[in-house]
Order: C-alpha cells, then structure tokens, then sequence
C-alpha cells in the first residue's frame, strides 16, 4: 500500500512524522524538567514544614517530658493538614515515633534507611519508595534550649506522577501543541507539493524510466558525450567518451580535474557562450569537442562536450584539402600526359624518332628527380604525394611551384602528425594558387620550404600573388572570413590556426597588396 502512495503523500507523510516525532522527544525532555523543578519545588516546601515543626514549643517539650507527648500528636496533625503534606512524624533520638498519620505506629521504633544522618544533625531532603509510591522526605533535627538535638522532624508527600503533571499543565501549553500539529502538518503538505513541483509533477517510477532511458541513449551515441554541473562534477560521461579517452569504472559524481583536467570544459561556465569545432588533446587522444554550457532559466548550471575521435574529422578535412588534392593532381597528371602524349606523337608523325626520345628522356627525367628529391627530404608518403600533386597543378594553372632544395622533414612536432600538416599546407598552398589566379602578370610562382632541426620546424609558403590589406590580414583566421565567394570559404585558415595553437606554434604573415604574401609557420619540436 505504501509503494502505491504518491510522492507528494509519502513525503507530507514522512516530513509530519519527523515533525510529531520532534515534538514527543521535545515534550518529553521538557516534562521531565517540569517533574524536576515541581520536586525541587517540593523539596524546598517539606523543608520549611519540617523546620517549623521542629521549631514548635509544644514539639521540644513534648519530647522533653513525656507527659507532655499527647500534644505532639495533634500539633503535628494540624501542622500536616494546614502544609498539606502526606505525613508528619516525630522521633526522638532513639527513634521512637511520636507522631504519625497512622496512630497504631505511634511509639513503634522507625528503621528508614535514609534516617541516619539526621541524627547527627544534619538537614536534608531524600527520596524513598513507600506503600504509596515514591515520597519526597524532609529531615530537620530537632534542638532544645541548650542547643543539644533532642529528635527529628520527618516531613513527608507523595510526588505526583507523570499523569498529574500533565493534567496540571495550563490549558495554554495544550493550545501550544495543537498549533504546532496543525503548523506541521500545513507545512509538511506545503513542502511536499514543493518537491514535487520542483520534480516536474513527475513520481519516482517515472523519473527512473526518464534516467535509463537517458542513460541508453548516451550510451548509444556515437559521439562522447561528457556533462558537468556548476560545482565541475561529472554527471554524464557514457561509454564512447570512456572508450576514447580510456577511462574505466563509474565517475560520475567526481571533479573533471580528477578524472580529466584537459579536457577545458570547466571554462564553459566562464565563458558562458559555446565553443564549436575546436580540436583538442584530451589524455594523448586528438579529438574534434563541441563545447556548450547548459542553462536552466536564464542561470549557467553546467556544461555539455560533445566530441568524436580526430581522425574521422581529419578524414572529413582532408577531403577539403589534402586528399581532394590528390584527387586533383591524378586529373592534372592526366591532362598533362594526354599534351605531352600529343606532342610525342606529332614529332614521330613528323620522322623526328630522335626529337620524339629526347623528349621522352626528357620529361621522364624531370618527373623523377623531383620525385627522388622528395623522397629522400620529406620521410613521409602524404606529404611527398601533397606537394607532387601541387607542382603539377601549379605547371597546369602556369603557376611555377618551387621546392626548396635544402628542405627536410624527418619527423613530426610532438602534438602534431601528418594529418596536420596535410592540412596546413594544402590550405597553405589553395590560398596562393587562389591569390594568383586572377593575376595578369607573366612570372607566377610559389615558394615551399620546410626546415628542421632538434628544436624547432618551420614551414614557410610565399607567392607573388595578390596580397591583403592591414585589415583583412587581421581577420584571416575567424571561422568563416574570406574575401572570396563560396560556401565551403572562410574554413582553410581557421583550421590552420588551430593546427598552430595544438602545436604550440607561432605564426609570422608578411603581405602587400600587388606584391604577394608570405607564411612562416614555426612549430617547437617538444
């Protein structure tokens, strides 16, 4: 019956609980301190009463003379009905009873145990169990004239029980309690209705299901998918992200700087605004992050990264840069074979065999030495099929496309690979053919040089092209700014400038409108 209960009734239910619960605990603290001063009270009341009977003249003297002893009775008597005490005994010092509530104990020898030290004097108030429950007993010696103790005072009542207690409260103090039921059971209901509207009207049950449901389709996702709240724990991470950033067990609930401190997404809540397509290095792992913060009624509460695996997204950018160049230099190579095919076969229909294999030789021999360059310079296939492919592209556009002969490429910087630098200098190289396209002038060309040392690498690309102004120089590297028309515009050197930052690299740009311009990329090796 009670898993069948709404939330809203289960926590009223609970929170009045607690509520009723509190006040038992606090009645019952707070009687016991009212059962406490009633006897201290009490206490305080027997001792008057029993300092006044042992101060009576017909008390002193009736111990004294024993003629004189009826008095003793009836004195104590009134003295028992006017304090309305439970009883009031005299003794003497031989502990004879000379007076008592009950006559047929008149004269008989008392045997308290807590009777001892009033006769040596002493003033005190004790607690003993009696026929009639628990008494409070107040004990003063009794003194003659010369000061000498003659006998006791023994003033006694019955303490009121937990019962009494509560029905001599004033009505107020039950006025007090009825409120503050009915206050927390208001408030209980008040709360419940809160939590449940802050849970979006949903049960237990419901955001269960929600919480699976969410947790498959994260996991179902291709892509990582990483979340944070404002305090930087994680609160999503599903098994792709765990897959590419080789992250093993349950994290959730620990600080990203724990788990993964490069992961950058702790200044989403900073920043405040999202950051797309930014590549990042998470545990030695390229990858391409979407960072988004997440907000809840206009407050920051957290942040989201989205993010796949660099190298699908490098495939997709090479096909704008890189391998589309391939692509490119496979038709320009083709063109460029069928002319000098042509050409060969004119010279043999001419009878001119010897110019016809000289040309041959010829051609072949070019083709080749450049390719031997590059192969013992550059130790890497996609860079040596990049910049063949650009030559021969540059030869069909009437672009001369120079390599530096001391070029040398051994090996990469250490974030970078030749994934980048397919990129980079594809891009590098599009942007001078672009700038030298439209040109009138006779002499087009482009300069290529790589150098390499222990320390550092540099790439350097220079045209004579078209040039840029101080302003757009200045903007060249915002995702999307371009000066020339198209879609796909805007993407090559925002690539390349977060090539630059992943390798710690710096940038140097020279450029003059009608004179050309002029890269220097220059990356630290470690």
């Amino acid at each position: 019956m009670l898993q069948r209960l709404k939330i809203n009734w289960k926590i009223a239910i609970l929170s009045f609980g607690i509520v009723l619960f509190s006040l038992c605990i606090g009645g019952t603290i707070l009687l016991g301190s009212i059962v406490r001063l009633k006897e201290e009270e009490l206490g305080r009341r027997l001792l008057v009463t029993a300092r006044t009977v042992a101060q009576m003249p017909e008390i002193v003297s009736g111990i004294a003379d024993p003629g004189m002893r009826d008095g003793i009775q009836l004195a104590a008597e009134r003295i028992r009905i006017i304090n309305d005490v439970t009883y009031v005994v005299v003794m003497d010092m031989h502990r004879l009873r000379l007076s008592h509530p009950v006559e047929s104990k008149i004269g008989t020898v008392s045997s308290g145990a807590d009777e001892g030290p009033a006769f040596a004097e002493h003033t005190y108030v004790s607690k003993a169990e009696g026929e009639l429950g628990t008494a409070l007993r107040a004990f003063v010696p009794i003194m003659n004239a010369e000061h000498a103790q003659v006998g006791v005072a023994l003033v006694g009542r019955i303490q009121p029980t937990v019962g009494q207690v509560l029905l001599d409260l004033s009505s107020q103090a039950y006025v007090v309690l009825l409120i503050s039921l009915l206050f927390g059971l208001w408030g209980s209901w008040k709360l419940a209705q809160h939590i449940k509207r802050q849970m979006f009207e949903l049960e237990p049950h419901e955001i269960a299901a929600l919480l699976l449901e969410r947790t498959a389709t994260f996991n179902a996702m291709h892509e990582g998918v990483i979340a944070i709240d404002k305090s930087e724990c994680i609160t999503i991470f599903n098994e792709k992200a765990k897959q590419m950033l080789k992250v093993s067990g349950d994290v959730v609930g620990k600080s990203i700087w724990e788990v993964l401190p490069d992961t950058r997404l702790p200044e989403i809540l900073e920043l405040n605004h999202p950051i797309f397509n930014q590549e990042l290095v998470i545990q030695g792992t390229p990858i391409m992050s979407n960072r988004v913060p997440v907000t809840v009624g206009g407050q920051t509460v957290g942040a989201v990264a989205i993010f796949q695996d660099r190298t699908e997204v490098t495939r997709m950018a090479e096909e704008l840069t890189g391998v589309r160049t391939f692509v490119d230099a496979l038709r320009v190579q083709n063109h460029e074979y069928m002319n000098k095919l042509h050409t060969i076969g004119g010279l043999i229909q001419l009878g001119s065999n010897e110019k016809a294999l000289d040309y041959l030789f010829e051609m072949t021999e070019q083709k080749e030495e450049l390719t031997r360059f590059l192969d013992s310079r550059i130790h890497n296939e996609s860079l040596t099929g990049l910049l063949l492919g650009k030559v021969s592209r540059g030869r069909e556009l009437g672009i001369e496309v120079t390599i530096d002969r001391e070029s040398r490429l051994e090996r990469f910087p250490e974030r970078l690979d030749h994934h980048d630098f397919v990129i980079l200098l594809g891009n590098l190289l599009e942007n001078a053919f672009d700038a030298l396209h439209h040109q009138t002038k006779e002499n087009k060309h482009i300069f290529i040089s790589l150098e390499q040392d222990d320390e550092v690498l540099s790439v350097l690309v220079e045209d004579n092209g078209c040039g840029m102004q101080e302003s757009v120089k200045a903007r060249i590297f915002e995702h999307g700014f371009t000066t020339k028309g198209g879609g796909e515009r805007g993407i090559g050197l925002h690539l390349i400038d977060g090539i630059m930052r992943k390798g710690g690299g710096s940038i140097q740009i020279e450029s003059a409108p009608g004179e050309g311009t002029t890269f220097i990329i220059t990356f630290p090796m470690q």
